[in-house]
């Protein structure tokens, strides 16, 4: 598409698609595809994370929606799966998240929903799209018709609301300490505010945004933090999210760092237990072997997802599976959420862990196979359709057969092509690996 990658509209700021100018063309043609002015008017919620660059693109996105005749509401920050969730318990028509998830300062983008808190599909993405091409003025609304724009204070207690249902009322962690890392990003006022109710002692880092702090050297692209300070206050557990708070990373007491898919796998286990697993699980194209491998063993069933967390959840619904997810951390426990949520799967882990589980034992479930993922950035959009490039992909394939698994594919959020490679094998991984990178340009 056009405008649309893997997850929403995302750049750099002040660019060709992330300014002011353009915001109001989304916000026109968004508000343009969900009202219907013979009827009642229709609702937008807005909410964004910490980037400086959201004041001036918040009031241009804002200004295109009441043209267009709908009336907005403003949450300021709050992570993403809040937005989804408050977009449903409000009956909005349509939930906008400013956002550029865990990307640094400088980029900023948007995430839509629709009435039901799920991402808009590549159809309704697409005929959005549409509608931003055409002339601009056919889409505002005559001046009896302009919605009404007010800003909403109760957006963090409404989300903890919401949560709060999701967990058993007598949950307390006094025995528990946690280090939680918010990425100085959108969930930086709700984060701290949910956990410290359920009584840990609670040290909170990453919990102080000036508008260009958000993901530097913090947050879950960024564990080695959350990791000192587990080891430094002797956590039981440690907790990072990211800009919009839909990723988790964990940390366990000893230090080491746990992945989305280590996180899926003893989750997956936890609910099976309960006996509130349905169908399986779902994971993506960038899902560790090992632990496809791993649910094989557990007769499991295990399926593989586009990446994007929206393509996870589109399977998950198919296939009536409530448990999914990336590597990266984007989980959608699928009982309780629409979308990759941290903080609600932060608070699932924890349920768990306050049995007097060690965080070690519960998430060492299953050894994960090397993998080794390179990022090229390139200049020739068609690269992947090069004769050179497609012959080294086959030959690297044919060589890791039986050993391990070649990924390559294009980044729907930046102008990078990611390589993967899996196997035992390290030596034979770094050679397929170069075998493909050095024809990428």
């Amino acid at each position: 598409m056009k405008y649309f990658g893997t997850d929403g509209i995302r750049g750099l700021v002040n660019s060709k698609n992330i300014n002011g100018d353009m915001f109001f063309k989304f916000g026109l043609a968004a508000g343009k595809y969900f009202t219907n002015l013979k009827k009642k008017k229709q609702t937008a919620i807005i909410a964004k994370d910490t980037r400086l660059s959201g004041y001036t693109l918040e009031p241009a996105l804002v200004s295109g929606l009441a043209s267009a005749g709908m009336h907005v509401y403003t949450l300021g920050p709050l992570p993403t799966n809040g937005l989804a969730m408050l977009t449903k318990s409000m009956n909005a028509n349509l939930g906008i998240m400013i956002t550029a998830s865990h990307n640094l300062f400088h980029d900023n983008g948007l995430k839509l929903f629709g009435p039901d808190g799920l991402k808009l599909s590549d159809k309704i993405q697409k005929k959005i799209e549409n509608l931003i091409d055409k002339n601009i003025r056919k889409h505002l609304s005559e001046p009896k018709f302009l919605g009404r724009v007010k800003r909403l204070e109760s957006g963090t207690d409404d989300y903890i609301k919401i949560l709060k249902k999701r967990i058993p009322r007598n949950l307390r962690l006094n025995k528990m300490k946690i280090v939680l890392d918010c990425a100085n990003g959108a969930g930086y006022k709700a984060a701290p505010k949910m956990i410290q109710s359920l009584g840990p002692k609670l040290i909170v880092i990453g919990n102080k945004p000036d508008g260009f702090n958000i993901n530097k050297n913090c947050g879950s692209t960024f564990p080695s933090r959350l990791q000192r300070s587990v080891k430094k206050h002797k956590a039981d557990l440690g907790i990072s999210l990211d800009g919009d708070a839909d990723r988790i990373i964990m940390c366990d007491e000893n230090g080491v760092i746990i992945d989305g898919d280590q996180i899926i796998a003893a989750l997956a286990l936890q609910w099976r237990r309960k006996n509130i697993l349905k169908g399986g699980v779902v994971g993506t194209l960038m899902s560790n072997y090992g632990l496809e491998k791993f649910f094989k063993a557990k007769k499991i069933k295990f399926i593989r997802a586009n990446v994007g967390d929206r393509y996870v959840k589109e399977i998950m619904q198919k296939k009536k599976f409530n448990l999914g997810g990336e590597q990266s951390g984007h989980i959608i426990l699928g009982k309780f959420a629409t979308t990759g949520d941290g903080l609600l799967v932060a608070l699932e882990v924890i349920q768990a862990l306050n049995k007097n589980i060690k965080a070690s034992d519960f998430f060492n479930v299953f050894k994960k196979t090397p993998q080794v993922l390179k990022n090229i950035n390139f200049k020739n959009k068609d690269i992947l359709k090069n004769q050179s490039v497609l012959r080294s992909i086959k030959c690297a394939k044919k060589l890791i057969k039986g050993e391990g698994r070649i990924l390559v594919r294009k980044s729907g959020t930046e102008k990078k092509i990611r390589v993967m490679a899996e196997s035992k094998n390290k030596a034979l991984m770094r050679e397929c690996i170069k075998m493909i990178t050095k024809n990428i340009y």
